[in-house]
């Protein structure tokens, strides 16, 4: 199926939402859902794979099939602290609001070993083009 894929969406790249199974398994489906339109990356991080508007993407799951097919719409450089609650619902994730997603987002961050309130982060939004 992965074949198929690369084939229909050439240059597309493999990704995944989360850092553990359980994580990426909750994500993958609120982007299947049409819950989840965004998403963010220190961006440390994101400068090591950087990421551009029209870029397409196979999602994973923890098992790493392919769930969906997203597309890159907007990117925006910001800091942690200046989230807006907006930017924060338009993750999906949990009750939706900023306060949720602040605190989710510390302890990812913290995981990784970025963490401030002061970071830098690119805040990417997608659609979906194709559940698989």
């Amino acid at each position: 199926m992965m074949q198929n894929m690369t084939d229909k969406y050439p240059g597309a790249r493999i990704t995944s939402f989360g850092d553990t199974a359980e994580l990426m398994d909750t994500l993958a489906g609120l982007v299947v859902s049409g819950e989840k339109t965004a998403t963010c990356s220190s961006y440390s991080s994101w400068l090591s794979e950087p990421v551009h508007p029209g870029e397409y993407f196979i999602v994973v799951n923890s098992r790493q099939q392919p769930v969906c097919v997203i597309q890159t719409r907007v990117l925006r450089y910001l800091r942690f602290c200046d989230v807006s609650e907006e930017l924060a619902a338009l993750e999906g994730e949990d009750d939706k609001t900023l306060t949720s997603w602040r605190s989710g987002h510390e302890a990812f961050f913290t995981r990784e070993g970025t963490f401030s309130p002061e970071m830098a982060l690119m805040f990417e939004e997608f659609i979906l083009v194709e559940r698989l």
